[in-house]
């Protein structure tokens, strides 16, 4: 299923992935700009859109890197 938003990106793939942390939509958009990926967590209204050399970096880092992130998952506090 294909749909249109107001700015003129399309999606064509729609899932959810999740366990008992976290829900995760995932969409493929087509923008301007070239194919993005777009990471939504369900629970916090945030999103991030990634292209492919984003995406291709992420398997660049080690289970290291991943965890450091859940460490101070929203940043340092201020």
């Amino acid at each position: 299923m294909s749909t249109q938003n107001a700015d003129d990106e399309r999606v064509d793939r729609d899932f959810e992935l999740s366990n008992e942390y976290a829900t995760v939509r995932v969409r493929r958009v087509h923008t301007r700009n070239g194919v993005r990926l777009e990471l939504t967590s369900v629970k916090l209204g945030t999103s991030i859109r990634l292209d492919p050399l984003a995406l291709e970096s992420l398997t660049w880092q080690t289970s290291d890197t991943f965890s450091r992130f859940l460490r101070q998952p929203f940043g340092p506090a201020s």
